[in-house]
């Protein structure tokens, strides 16, 4: 097993964005596999069927990588790929094809840190309820249970869910990701089935032999429109929800004041359920993009009923996306962490971060993305001056290793290091990942 003592550089991908090979092997389908087939839910009704193929050239992609010298790849397990009708009876062939990545990815002294939920829910889940179904939860534990049984023995670090914020939000409240419900704040129910998954998978890992176990949260520095009360009390509210209903839990062992929203009590929590969510954890993995600046919602404002609304960063550069690129923001969310947690929060995890950019090849088949290096080069001396100020940062990974499907926005926004022509499927590798070579060369450590 490869060792996880140093600074781990590394780069991430999900499943769904790059795997493709949808209806080979065994593999179920998934509520992406449903809403990307289901017209006007994705830009240009594109799906994410043949994504990057990588399920065909993941040799390609990891010799990719130990040439940008990581050491290690955070990389998803396709759910339905493994357990087609989302439990019961494995699929040798989908652990097979994990199997034959893992032992590859030794091989090249890269160290495998894999993510069992990485939002591509087996369908046949989602028709019994998704995660709004209590029952999803075991399932998720069953699942880890299998994967874990076959790769524990290679694979030190496991992270059980990816952003279940996100997915709760874009998924559960707004439906503009899969399963595409919107439900507003009757989506609540999904957060506590997220994280009750994410402890009985703990259990079930750790039963396995699982060295590491983390769980990712998506987190965003909160700033207030203005000093004023009104805003300052949206801010805070926003705040519980982003970022403190999924790391209180986890790391408290309770949920915050959600008193904002008009919630007391969560209903779907039964008793014995924060003592299964707050198992210790061996690491928090933080994904960041940008901060935000909340306002209270104008009066006759329409915001569903929540407290709040974004208010917008401005003054910074913006990506392709239209996200503000503002590196000091995790230097300021990773020592805000540090100061609200103490001595409970676990060593961190930079797990995503990264920009979209109009990237294509010049005359001369060069992908010259300056403004990426400079978004790195950023990010990285944000995790340095954070280190400094104290916070234990064990890890930085990028998004991505590929150009890929980016979900709603399909392949309209390009964050990889990698340039991908997905009619050919040709990989180019960019300016940044060769600046990135040379960083992670002369620098071991941030």
């Amino acid at each position: 097993m490869p060792e996880v003592t140093m600074f781990l550089w590394g780069t991430a991908t999900a499943s769904y964005q790059i795997e493709g090979a949808v209806a080979e092997d065994g593999r179920g389908a998934s509520i992406w596999d449903t809403f990307t087939h289901d017209p006007g839910h994705v830009r240009d009704g594109h799906t994410g069927d043949v994504a990057c193929d990588h399920y065909h050239r993941w040799s390609e992609d990891v010799m990719l990588m130990a040439d940008l010298g990581v050491n290690s790849y955070r990389f998803s397990i396709s759910w339905p790929r493994v357990h087609p009708e989302g439990r019961g009876k494995a699929n040798k062939a989908g652990l097979d094809f994990y199997d034959r990545l893992v032992d590859e990815l030794c091989a090249k002294g890269i160290t495998p840190a894999v993510t069992l939920f990485h939002w591509d829910l087996p369908q046949a889940l989602e028709d019994e309820g998704g995660w709004l179904n209590r029952d999803t939860a075991h399932h998720l534990a069953e699942y880890a249970h299998t994967v874990s049984g076959r790769l524990a023995d290679r694979v030190p670090m496991w992270i059980t869910l990816n952003e279940p914020f996100i997915h709760m939000v874009f998924g559960y409240a707004l439906g503009t990701h899969a399963p595409g419900k919107a439900l507003l704040l009757d989506a609540l129910p999904v957060a506590h089935h997220q994280l009750l998954g994410h402890g009985l998978a703990t259990q079930a890992l750790r039963a396995n032999g699982a060295e590491r176990v983390l769980i990712t949260n998506n987190c965003t520095p909160v700033r207030p429109a203005s000093g004023s009360p009104e805003d300052l009390r949206a801010a805070e509210a926003y705040d519980t929800l982003h970022n403190r209903l999924f790391n209180d839990p986890v790391l408290l062992g309770q949920y915050p004041d959600l008193s904002a929203y008009g919630v007391t009590t969560l209903d779907a929590v039964r008793d014995g359920d924060a003592e299964i969510i707050a198992q210790p954890l061996d690491g928090l993995g933080i994904n960041y993009y940008n901060p935000t600046r909340i306002a209270a919602p104008a009066e006759g404002a329409d915001t569903g009923g929540l407290p709040f609304e974004d208010a917008g960063v401005t003054g910074y550069p913006t990506t392709a996306f239209g996200w503000p690129v503002v590196p000091d923001g995790l230097r300021e969310l990773l020592t805000g962490l540090r100061a609200r947690y103490g001595d409970a929060l676990p060593p961190v995890y930079v797990t995503e971060n990264g920009c979209s950019q109009a990237d294509e090849p010049g005359p001369d088949g060069v992908v010259d993305d300056q403004a990426r290096i400079t978004f790195l080069d950023g990010h990285i001396e944000a995790v340095r001056a954070a280190i400094a100020e104290g916070v234990d940062v064990r890890g930085y990974y990028v998004w991505s290793l590929l150009d890929n499907f980016e979900w709603a926005e399909g392949y309209d926004q390009r964050f990889g290091l990698v340039h991908v022509d997905f009619a050919t499927q040709k990989r180019t590798p960019k300016a940044s990942y060769h600046w990135l070579r040379e960083r992670i060369a002369a620098h071991p450590e941030p």
